[in-house]
């Protein structure tokens, strides 16, 4: 997209604080002030959710790449994308974890002081596409831990209740 016209800049801005929101805030739990996102419900189906989860959130870090982001910046929003995947991946712990951790509303903040503070900010495909494999590995190793931990955890189970 063309990130010189403001009205196209202004709606890329928007796309990405919504989607933000839909995945970190848009849930608010009844009796509290505290609001959850599509993203902590997603992260309940084991796997999946994670992978889901973490496709929609490595969209928002592609926008902000559209739109001009240094690649610090990218780097910042791809770690804590990195950091969500990881630890969202233990059972229980990173459901809550994801509650709390909110990574895409965290990106829109850094996005944010980025195009208001702008840097000559070269755009390079490579970069942010191994941005991306890094994530996408991250993402592959916690499934894969999560997956090996529950095998051991259902083989210690068999092998206990054999005695």
């Amino acid at each position: 997209m063309n990130t010189r016209n403001p009205q196209s800049r202004e709606s890329q801005e928007a796309l990405i604080r919504r989607l933000a929101w839909l995945l970190d805030s848009s849930i608010r739990i009844p009796g509290t002030q505290f609001k959850i996102g599509l993203d902590a419900v997603i992260g309940l189906i084991p796997w999946a959710g994670d992978v889901i989860g973490s496709a929609l959130s490595m969209g928002i870090i592609g926008l902000a790449f559209q739109m001009g982001a240094s690649r610090w910046t990218l780097v910042r929003m791809g770690f804590n994308v990195l950091v969500e995947m990881v630890v969202g991946a233990i059972p229980v712990f990173g459901d809550l974890f994801d509650a709390f951790y909110k990574s895409n509303e965290r990106n829109v903040r850094l996005l944010e002081r980025n195009l208001r503070q702008p840097r000559a900010a070269r755009k390079d495909f490579w970069f942010v596409s191994l941005i991306g494999l890094v994530l996408i590995a991250a993402l592959g190793l916690s499934i894969y831990g999560t997956y090996r931990l529950t095998l051991w955890i259902f083989q210690s189970i068999s092998q206990w209740n054999a005695y």
